[in-house]
């Protein structure tokens, strides 16, 4: 159980510096998914592309935090924090953080 939680702490400030910094985003992202849910036949195409975007801006810049911090650890370590970044992550932006699933 410790070693499930030993980067708990760190990655839990990471991503609230990334909430605070990229807050903008975040709520971009939010209005353009409840646009694209709410759409007409007609729009839901072009609005779910809108989404997209910024869905696909958060996952690289929540990738690039993840990956530069990977580069300070050994093997096994970064291994244990890349698992433990992209859990959290995806609890905490739940639909937004894609990206990080496919590495």
């Amino acid at each position: 159980m410790f070693r499930r939680k030993r980067f708990a702490d760190l990655v839990s400030r990471q991503l609230d510096l990334f909430e605070s910094d990229a807050r903008s985003l975040l709520e971009d992202a939010a209005e353009a998914g409840s646009k694209w849910t709410n759409a007409d036949r007609e729009d839901s195409e072009e609005l779910y592309g809108d989404y997209q975007l910024l869905v696909d801006e958060i996952g690289e810049r929540l990738l690039d935090i993840r990956e530069t911090y990977t580069a300070t650890l050994d093997d096994p370590a970064a291994d244990e924090y890349r698992a433990a970044f992209s859990r959290a992550a995806g609890k905490r932006f739940r639909g937004t953080s894609s990206l990080l699933e496919d590495t």
